[in-house]
C-alpha cells in the first residue's frame, strides 16, 4: 500500500494545507483505552483522495494545521461510527471535527442495516475483504509494524472510496441533513461532562437504597469520578462500582469492615481505604433534613410500561413510514431517557444541559407533535419551552 507516514510539524502541516482544498476526506484514529479514562491517540489516517497519511502524534507537538482541518466548515469528514473516534480529538485536541459525514449511521438511515461494521459495509458496497486482524494491537508501541499501517491506511482508503456512492444514496432519500445533525448532536453530548453531584444517578441498583445511603453514594461517586478525571484511570480501576454500592449500604467504620465486604479488593482498601471511610464518616453526622431523596426507577412508576409502550408503537410507525430500522429511530435507552426527562425532577440529561434525543436534532421533528398527543407522558407545554 502506498501512504506517507508524517513524523513532523512541517509535513502535517503541508499536508493539510492540501487537504483543505478537496470537498471531503476520510478520517479514522488508532487508540489504545485499557486502564485510562480517556482514549490514548496512537495514530491518524487521513486520505483526502490524492494522499493517503498515517500522522503520528507521539513524534509532533504543534497540531494547529490538523485541528483547522477537522474543523474548516468546507470539508465534510467521512468516518465510520465516530463516536470512540470523537472522545479521541476532543481528549487530545480539544475540538470536535465538523461537518461530519458517519457511514455507518448513513448506511443504516438508506436500509443497508442497523450498525453495519466497517468491513461489511466494505464488503457490500466494494466487494472488498477488510482484514480486521490488527484491530487489537498497540497503537502506542513504537516502531510500527507494516502490518500495522497497512491496516490502519484501509480504513481510510476504502472509508473514501464508498462515500460518494453513499452520499448519493442518502441524498435520493433526502436524508442528508440527517447524517450530518446525528453527529453534531452526538458530538455535544461527547464534550459535556455529568456534574459529579449527578454521576449517583448512573450508579446500578441506586434505587435499592435508603436516603441516607444515596446520600453516601452521592458522595463516593462523585470523588470515584474526580478521581478517574484527574488520575485518567478507568473507573472501575479506581473502586469498581458495584464496590460503591456495597459501602453505602453497610457504611463501614475501620478497614477491617471495609475489607470484609464481598467484592472489596484488597489493593482498593489499601489505596483509598481512608478515602473512602472518610466519606462515610463525614455522611454520619448529617442531618436527615439534607439527604436526597431515594432515587426514582421507572419500574415503579405506574404507567411506566403502557406509556413506554405507546412511545415504542410511534417509533415503529415512524421508522417504517422513513424506511429506516426501528432501534434507529427510538431505542429503549432513548424511550427510557424521554420518560426520566418527562417524569422526573433530576435526570442525568437535564443535569447536564441537554434535551432527550427524541426531541433533539432530526428527530425533533418527527416526534414532538406525536408525542405531546401520548396520554401519560405529561409532555407539558412548560418543558417544550425547554427545548424550543
Amino acid at each position: 500500500m502506498q501512504y506517507n507516514f508524517i513524523t513532523s510539524n512541517q509535513e502535517l502541516a503541508d499536508f493539510c494545507h492540501q487537504a483543505s482544498q478537496v470537498e471531503a476526506i476520510a478520517v479514522d484514529t488508532e487508540f489504545v483505552r485499557t486502564r485510562t479514562l480517556y482514549p490514548q491517540l496512537g495514530l491518524i489516517q487521513i486520505y483526502d483522495g490524492k494522499q493517503l497519511v498515517l500522522v503520528d502524534p507521539l513524534a509532533i507537538d504543534d497540531f494547529s494545521s490538523l485541528t483547522a482541518l477537522l474543523t474548516n466548515p468546507n470539508v465534510v469528514k467521512v468516518l465510520h461510527s465516530c463516536s470512540e473516534d470523537l472522545e479521541t480529538f476532543w481528549h487530545a485536541f480539544k475540538v470536535m471535527p465538523s461537518p461530519i459525514f458517519d457511514s455507518q449511521f448513513a448506511a443504516s438511515i438508506v436500509g443497508m442495516g442497523p450498525a453495519l461494521g466497517y468491513a461489511k459495509l466494505v464488503e457490500i458496497m466494494l466487494e472488498v475483504t477488510v482484514d480486521k486482524g490488527e484491530s487489537r494491537t498497540d497503537w502506542l508501541a513504537r516502531p510500527l509494524r507494516i502490518e500495522q499501517c497497512d491496516y490502519a491506511a484501509k480504513d481510510v482508503l476504502y472509508l473514501f472510496q464508498l462515500y460518494p456512492e453513499l452520499k448519493a444514496r442518502v441524498i435520493e432519500q433526502d436524508k442528508l441533513s440527517w447524517v450530518y445533525s446525528e453527529i453534531a448532536h452526538l458530538s455535544v453530548k461527547k464534550q459535556t461532562l455529568l456534574p459529579l453531584d449527578s454521576v449517583y444517578l448512573t450508579i446500578k441498583n441506586n434505587w435499592k437504597l435508603s436516603s441516607k445511603a444515596v446520600m453516601i453514594l452521592k458522595k463516593l461517586a462523585a470523588w470515584r469520578t474526580s478521581t478517574a478525571r484527574l488520575c485518567d484511570m478507568a473507573l472501575n480501576f479506581v473502586v469498581r462500582e458495584e464496590n460503591l454500592l456495597s459501602i453505602a449500604m453497610l457504611q463501614p467504620t475501620s478497614k477491617n469492615e471495609l475489607r470484609s465486604i464481598p467484592g472489596v479488593n484488597p489493593h482498593e482498601v489499601r489505596i483509598h481505604g481512608d478515602a473512602l471511610l472518610s466519606i462515610v464518616a463525614d455522611c454520619q453526622n448529617v442531618s436527615e433534613n439534607a439527604y436526597p431523596p431515594k432515587v426514582k426507577r421507572l419500574n415503579d412508576i405506574e404507567n411506566y410500561k403502557n406509556t413506554a409502550a405507546s412511545v415504542k408503537k410511534l417509533c415503529l410507525e415512524i421508522a417504517e413510514k422513513h424506511a429506516i430500522p426501528p432501534e434507529l429511530v427510538g431505542s429503549k435507552k432513548q424511550i427510557n431517557q424521554l420518560l426520566k426527562w418527562c417524569w422526573f425532577n433530576q435526570d442525568e440529561t437535564r443535569d447536564m444541559g441537554l434535551q432527550p434525543d427524541l426531541l433533539s436534532n432530526w428527530r425533533r421533528a418527527l416526534f414532538v407533535h406525536e408525542l405531546v398527543k401520548i396520554e401519560g407522558l405529561n409532555l407539558s407545554s412548560e418543558l417544550l419551552k425547554e427545548i424550543s
